[in-house]
């Protein structure tokens, strides 16, 4: 028999913890849920559960159980570990996040690894929100439905609103010297486009790949601001300016 030194992979422990509720009553939801689906590049220690309201389940370490007041007709996968599909685990995860940037996280993260649609995200949030975050993961979701690609597209459009600045187009296609370029945010009656550089346009030829591309957009005619996701959080007041100056500056042309 063989020896499993160490921590126990998340099905392992997620189908004892299973076992021990009620592989009738339990299902995993949540960010486990998620993770048991094959999402990758988030760790959560605790492991969540879901189970109607009306059951009386025992403390388990290391294991949170969330009641339910009902369960949507369609919401339990079939097949394998008993669990949530993902969409709608995605909207309970990020309703039981430890914060708000975690919860806009889960919301993100399926999508952009393709385990759920942003048309499945939508329905699963009209239909299964709890009472934490409901104005907030409305606002994520459709956010992420128009387009928005990561958390710092995410933190751009929000503070814009808050701004009151025009709404943009984004993810909008043209076509670059290395193939088609994908702009973070247009403004199309501006000719004003802001692109967000996370961690992942520093490397290895990212930087050379993208000052192609961009150089390409503002031969076109475009101006193109750029904003990193760490300037953001540390200098957002600075950088709005830049961009309300930009749609501006445009106005009066």
């Amino acid at each position: 028999m063989a020896v499993h030194d160490g921590p126990l992979p998340v099905l392992a422990k997620a189908w004892s913890a299973i076992w021990e509720v009620g592989e009738r009553i339990a299902v995993l939801d949540g960010a486990t849920s998620l993770l048991a689906s094959g999402l990758k590049g988030f760790d959560e220690d605790l492991l969540h559960l879901s189970v109607r309201h009306t059951h009386d389940i025992p403390v388990l370490p290391g294991v949170r159980v969330h009641k339910l007041v009902r369960r949507l007709g369609d919401e339990v996968v079939p097949t394998g570990v008993p669990r949530t599909r993902p969409a709608v685990a995605a909207v309970r995860a990020a309703g039981w996040a430890v914060s708000d940037r975690q919860a806009a996280l889960l919301l993100l993260m399926p999508v952009q690894q393709r385990l759920i649609t942003p048309e499945a995200l939508d329905l699963a949030a009209s239909s299964c929100l709890g009472r934490r975050r409901r104005a907030f993961i409305r606002g994520v979701v459709r956010d992420v439905a128009l387009g928005v690609q990561s958390l710092g597209e995410l933190d751009f459009a929000r503070l814009c609103r808050a701004r009151g600045l025009p709404e943009p187009s984004r993810q909008v296609v043209r076509q670059g010297p290395c193939g088609r370029v994908y702009l973070d945010v247009r403004w199309d009656d501006h000719g004003l486009v802001v692109e967000i550089d996370g961690a992942q346009h520093r490397e290895g030829l990212n930087v050379s790949i993208d000052n192609l591309s961009r150089n390409a957009v503002v031969l076109t005619g475009d101006r193109v601001l750029r904003i990193d996701c760490i300037g953001l959080r540390v200098n957002e007041d600075a950088y709005l300016d830049q961009v309300a100056l930009g749609l501006a500056t445009t106005r009066s042309r």
